[in-house]
């Protein structure tokens, strides 16, 4: 494991909470307008395009536009939030913990296990990454950010992508931050717009409101209890409401 790794894989340890991460960032430069078309996604990269296939065969099409709007959030979120590094991260392992965050979704996965699908979905990406040709730095990198990503918590610290994962999903599935005045501002109308049309949503917090309560009636004692009325919080998200 080198050093530079730890920047370009996101290991870099930020605060848990991110209500203190915006604290100590104070105010926050007013976005700037950008595009799908503005934004590099690496699917020239063999690594991510087969990952993208691997997931797209797999999971519901709400759930692969989801993991592509979040490309998308975190990149801005990034840049605006924690921009040195946002700087180093490399653009791959990003796409990839993005493409499969929601892995433990998939149909195949979600009920074969009684495991929480966010901590089997992060064991399951290691394994395919592994198989596909990352290195284990990455692919363990990307395994810790998704098994945490439902994580949040006020203290301790967590992998920079760890965060990254956690305020984009939270930015797509609720469009709040518990704490944050503002936290929808922080991505440009603009671009809001742009990839939410380029990925439609279909309907994705009433979607993945079911799936959670089907997680939670089948596996009582999962992770996702930890985020409270998470369902009720979807499907009470104004922020995308309109392209819903």
């Amino acid at each position: 494991m080198s050093a530079n790794e730890t920047k370009t894989n996101g290991w870099t340890p930020v605060p848990v909470s991110g209500k203190q991460i915006f604290q100590t960032r104070g105010d926050i430069s007013t976005p700037t307008p950008v595009t799908v078309a503005d934004v590099y996604f690496p699917s020239d990269v063999a690594l991510v395009a087969d990952a993208q296939a691997f997931v797209k065969k797999r999971l519901s099409p709400e759930a692969f536009n989801h993991s592509m709007r979040v490309f998308y959030w975190g990149y801005v979120i990034g840049k605006q939030l924690l921009p040195e590094h946002a700087a180093e991260l490399s653009p791959v392992t990003w796409a990839l913990t993005c493409l499969l965050h929601d892995i433990g979704t998939a149909e195949e996965f979600f009920t074969s296990t009684r495991m929480s699908f966010d901590i089997y979905g992060g064991i399951k990406a290691m394994e395919v990454l592994k198989v596909l040709g990352s290195t284990n730095d990455q692919a363990e990198a990307v395994a810790e950010a998704i098994i945490r990503h439902e994580d949040m918590g006020i203290d301790g610290t967590i992998t920079f992508m760890g965060q990254l994962i956690q305020l984009a999903t939270l930015y797509d599935n609720v469009g709040k931050y518990e704490g944050v005045d503002g936290f929808g501002d922080i991505i440009h109308e603009t671009t809001r717009d742009s990839v939410n049309k380029t990925h439609p949503r279909l309907r994705w917090c009433s979607w993945f409101a079911e799936t959670v309560r089907k997680e939670e009636g089948n596996k009582p004692w999962c992770h996702t209890t930890h985020i409270p009325n998470f369902d009720k919080e979807m499907e009470a998200n104004i922020l995308h409401k309109q392209w819903e």
